[in-house]
């Protein structure tokens, strides 16, 4: 899951400049090292595939099955162990952290349904994930964006 959010905030707006975490080879490679992942390019294009799909699907603006090309080849093994039964998914090694990516999304769509989102300050291009109970959540940092927001509805009800 940790994977999924990073992934989906890898493209943050820094001083209204795009940075995208996944864009230099070797930027890249440490980003997916740290994730789980080879680093190799093959990996990196498909993560960069993988996050602006699952962008598009999380904001409304693509439906899931947009995200089917990435699931392509992948299968889940059943086995069985001490604790009991227990599945496998087997992918293409270049192909693996973007799937686990995926399936993370797939488990938050089941489990929390609409607690995964976009953050609601216009100036960010961050994705939250809605832990609290009334799941009344807005934005990616109340320190940040729900602050901003809260000083720009101040004084605009002061002016």
């Amino acid at each position: 899951m940790n994977a999924l959010l990073d992934l989906l905030n890898s493209r943050p707006l820094v001083n209204g400049e795009e940075q995208d975490a996944l864009a230099d080879p070797e930027e890249g490679r440490r980003w997916a090292r740290e994730h789980g992942g080879d680093g190799s390019l093959a990996e990196l294009a498909l993560l960069r595939e993988a996050r602006d799909i699952l962008r598009d699907v999380v904001r409304g603006e693509s439906p899931a099955t947009a995200l089917s090309p990435l699931l392509e080849g992948v299968h889940q093994i059943p086995e069985f162990t001490s604790d009991g039964l227990q599945w496998t998914v087997k992918a293409p090694p270049h192909a693996r952290l973007a799937v686990e990516v995926v399936l993370a999304w797939a488990d938050i769509e089941e489990r929390l349904p609409g607690r995964l989102r976009p953050c609601a300050n216009d100036e960010c291009q961050l994705f939250l994930l809605d832990r609290s109970r009334a799941n009344r959540a807005r934005w990616c940092s109340m320190a940040v964006c729900g602050n901003r927001e809260k000083a720009r509805r101040h004084y605009q009800r002061t002016r």
